[in-house]
């Protein structure tokens, strides 16, 4: 015991060491992401806020509420030039902060809130302007205080972009229970499809030395309403549910904890062969269940509030129940009964495909999962990507999610840009993810949109879930490009509320982050909700998907045929020969359009009702096929890879009028890559028109610029210094 109170002891101390590092590390250089804390330079605004606020009062004496205070005390300081200090009771004081959890508030802050606490669950938050005993205050509860602590970022956040705070009245929850970031860290410290550096998990140095980059992490996090963070890649090494590994995830999980965030671990389907001693993993041997019975038991025992297991099983190599003849609902059974006395919950990817299914990938995850709706345990979370291949650009939306109403389903996002240029490139994903969101499934009806689906509200399922894939590193300003900052925001904003607009999101990061100038603001939201369609132009247009290169991902490939499994190579997935391009999954072809409702398969299935933007996605079409704009298929497709480049070379002209409103450093990190995404969009529309090309036979639009290079030169280059994992 003493032993546990001198590390909590030592985390506290890091966390003040951390405060004071993360106060003044220069804003320039990122690292302060969107807790920027600015001075607020109008002077009638700032007074407003300084005679508003005249003091903090926290009421109770967790962690938690200490953090509180500390966040409220470092951003108020800077954004007023002012210093705050805590009080101890309102009698004779006005216009104080209070916060506190309902359990600490007194009779009469209860009183001042006579129905507001049914609003909200154990994770919301109130944030109202109240009169106590003659006087005014601004009071942030909530049921735990962890909701307060949400609150408190929620306060400051109306600071930062310099709204009014009188007479304040928010409520709040978050719409969705389990809001998580997968990092695909490895135990070595590279990142699988990271883009920013290495893993900031320093196995080596845990669990005595808490790198101060840790709290900061948990700081973002909590700031935007994440509580889960999932420390290992998918593709899982069992070592780390060992105790070796597992003293080092205890000292994360007490950092994360007063952040609200619970630690998860990605669970290797054969730990039980490679570190139990077993000569099986099949879950239905006795002594594998009770060996992660016991592994379960003995997490807990370190970690009370352990989240549970992701696993990646029969995907990609990766082994699972089928190496055994079972299904997927025997493995995530078995480990959500491990898991089940303790609270813990399995989440379990959809992400399957196998080379023995010859007919269309797009069609085996749903073929594999669909049959078992409504037979995995109650604490199971089936984690589907948003759409049916991978991450692409642009897909539809993953079938899935309008065909198992008797089981929770946790949506997967992608933050970083495995199949988006790296961090090289600038594409504001939230836009990506509110078309996923906000496409209709017609599950139950016009309106079953999938954010209904994932937040429980259509069918009235218990667990709900939302995942990211990180784009975290250990680069000084977390993502490699400042812009892909507001990703991981944006994550968080539509875990929080998925029904959030991604022009709110836009909005508000900016703010935070940049500046709170309209023009700034107006100019670059138009840029950055732009900027995903920029990408899925120059690099694929109308449909087209998984063309990049292989591997790495980074470039174009669609020339690509000589992987040894088929759905590997790009021209699976495009299909281009003399009479035209795209993949037919329509009832004449591989009949994916089944496996939606009949509405939307209906819409897909005709070429004339499919919606252009997945036109060679579900269609085989001839290359003098007429367009709706009345363009033939070939000029259309050309013409949208040119417009695609036009994007990003406005983009850059945008970003050079925004100099006068940005720090030198970030601006300069900022011109430099968006040189590199035009550079980059430009290989990508003339590799692959020069490819296409060869089958059409046909002339590009004059309006296309031409390319000096050939096809060969395109084929020849090679790429060994692109991040593959």
């Amino acid at each position: 015991m003493k032993y546990r109170n001198k590390r909590v002891f030592l985390i506290l101390f890091t966390f003040c060491l951390s405060w004071n590092t993360f106060a003044n590390t220069p804003k320039n250089k990122g690292y302060n992401l969107w807790l920027q804390y600015e001075t607020v330079n109008n002077v009638a605004l700032k007074k407003h806020y300084q005679n508003r606020i005249q003091g903090l009062m926290p009421l109770g004496d967790s962690q938690t509420i200490q953090y509180a205070y500390k966040e409220l005390e470092l951003a108020l300081s800077a954004m007023l030039d002012k210093a705050f200090i805590s009080v101890d009771n309102t009698k004779n004081l006005n216009n104080l902060v209070v916060f506190g959890s309902k359990s600490n508030l007194t009779k009469e802050f209860l009183k001042a809130l006579p129905n507001e606490f049914h609003k909200i669950n154990d994770e919301g938050f109130i944030i109202k302007a109240v009169s106590v005993k003659g006087k005014n205050h601004i009071l942030i509860t909530g049921k735990t205080d962890v909701g307060v602590l949400y609150g408190v970022f929620r306060f400051l956040r109306v600071i930062q972009m310099h709204r009014s705070i009188e007479n304040l009245s928010m409520i709040d929850s978050p719409a969705i229970q389990v809001r998580t970031l997968n990092h695909w860290d490895n135990l070595d410290r590279t990142v699988e499809r990271g883009y920013a550096g290495s893993s900031i998990w320093d196995w080596h140095r845990l669990p005595d030395y808490i790198d101060s980059r840790y709290i900061d992490y948990a700081r973002a996090n909590a700031s935007v309403g994440i509580n889960g963070t999932v420390l290992t890649n998918v593709n899982a090494n069992a070592l780390i549910l060992t105790d070796q590994y597992l003293e080092k995830v205890e000292a994360l999980s007490n950092v994360f904890r007063p952040f609200g965030i619970k630690v998860y671990l990605t669970a290797r389907f054969s730990a039980p062969i490679e570190i139990g001693g077993l000569e099986t993993a099949d879950p239905y041997n006795e002594d594998v269940k009770n060996w992660w019975a016991n592994k379960a038991k003995a997490i807990y025992e370190r970690i009370p509030d352990f989240g549970g297991f992701l696993v990646k099983a029969n995907s990609e190599g990766q082994p699972g129940p089928q190496n055994y003849n079972r299904n997927h609902v025997d493995g995530a059974n078995m480990l959500a009964n491990a898991l089940k006395p303790f609270g813990g919950i399995v989440m379990w990817r959809a992400f399957v495909y196998s080379e023995h299914d010859v007919t269309d990938r797009a069609k085996q995850a749903y073929s594999e999962f669909v049959p078992y709706d409504g037979q995995f345990k109650d604490n199971v979370l089936v984690q589907v990507k948003n759409g049916a291949i991978d991450f692409q650009p642009r897909e539809p939306f993953h079938p899935m999610f309008g065909a198992m109403p008797k089981t929770p389903l946790m949506m997967e996002f992608q933050i970083t840009q495995e199949y988006l240029g790296f961090s090289t490139h600038t594409v504001f994903l939230p836009k990506l993810y509110e078309e996923v969101l906000q496409s209709d499934t017609y599950a139950q009806g016009k309106g079953s949109t999938v954010a209904k689906v994932i937040d429980g509200s259509l069918s009235d399922v218990k667990l709900t879930g939302m995942a990211g894939v990180s784009n975290i590193g250990s680069d000084i300003n977390w993502t490699g490009n400042v812009f892909l900052q507001a990703n991981w925001y944006g994550f968080g904003r539509l875990a929080w509320n998925p029904n959030t607009s991604s022009k709110t999101i836009a909005d508000e990061w900016l703010r935070l982050t940049f500046s709170n100038n309209n023009n700034f603001v107006d100019a670059l939201t138009t840029m950055l909700i732009e900027s995903r369609e920029a990408v899925v132009n120059y690099m694929t247009p109308l449909g087209l998907h998984h063309i990049m290169g292989t591997g790495h991902h980074y470039g174009p490939g669609p020339w690509v045929s000589n992987l040894s499994r088929p759905e590997w190579n790009p021209v699976y997935y495009h299909k281009a020969d003399e009479h035209g391009i795209g993949f037919n999954r329509t009832h004449s072809g591989s009949n994916a359009v089944e496996q939606y409702e009949p509405k939307v398969a209906n819409m897909f299935n005709d070429v004339n009702s499919c919606p252009g933007e997945f036109l060679l996605w579900f269609h085989h079409v001839p290359w003098d096929y007429k367009l709706k704009n009345g363009e033939t298929l070939w000029n259309g497709i050309a013409l949208k890879y040119q417009e695609g480049v036009n994007q990003v070379k406005n983009m850059i002209s945008i970003w050079d009028k925004m100099k006068p409103y940005v720090d030198e450093e970030r601006f300069n990190n900022v011109k430099m890559l968006l040189s590199i995404q035009f550079k980059e969009a430009k290989w990508w529309r003339d590799a692959c028109l020069l490819y296409f090309q060869q089958f059409s036979k046909m002339p590009l639009p004059k309006t296309v610029d031409k390319t000096e290079q050939n096809l060969d030169y395109f084929m020849s280059l090679e790429f060994p210094f692109a991040p593959k994992d």
